[in-house]
């Protein structure tokens, strides 16, 4: 590798603010602000979306029943005509 042009890997803790959870990842990003975790100092970066609060990986995400347009349109007005 060329000397000095590559960016500085370190550990640094991502925070997801959604599920309030840490990871300790290395990474390049970078940062100025800190936090300490365990007893060590590492660079912080708070982030929306994780694996722990995003429904895709948690499997919280909701079940959207799909039958189709036609078959909505009877269920809403299957009452309308029986009189």
């Amino acid at each position: 590798m060329k000397p000095n042009i590559h960016p500085d890997y370190q550990t640094v803790a991502f925070h997801d603010t959604a599920a309030d959870s840490y990871f300790i990842i290395g990474s390049t990003i970078k940062t100025d602000r800190t936090v300490e975790l365990d007893g060590k100092t590492y660079p912080y970066v708070p982030i929306d979306v994780s694996s722990d609060s995003h429904p895709f990986y948690t499997g919280k995400q909701k079940s959207v029943a799909t039958d189709g347009r036609v078959a909505a349109f009877n269920r809403r007005f299957k009452n309308l005509g029986s009189k």
